[in-house]
């Protein structure tokens, strides 16, 4: 069974809405048609920005 790795980054304004939504969809999708996921969920948003002055940590795309 193939498994896939999925990046989750909540958007701002609709995004964090949104994201939950899109993964139910995805968790659907993964059982009817038989294969797997694995999401990482990022706080790299706005939101971030303002409480710590960076949109990611240093070592983001490590």
């Amino acid at each position: 069974m193939a498994k896939h790795k999925i990046a989750l980054i909540p958007g701002d304004g609709i995004g964090k809405e949104v994201l939950p939504e899109g993964v139910r969809v995805l968790e659907v999708a993964a059982r009817r048609f038989g294969f797997e996921l694995a999401f990482t969920e990022f706080d790299w948003s706005c939101d971030r920005l303002l409480t710590t002055g960076k949109m990611m940590p240093e070592d983001g795309m490590e």
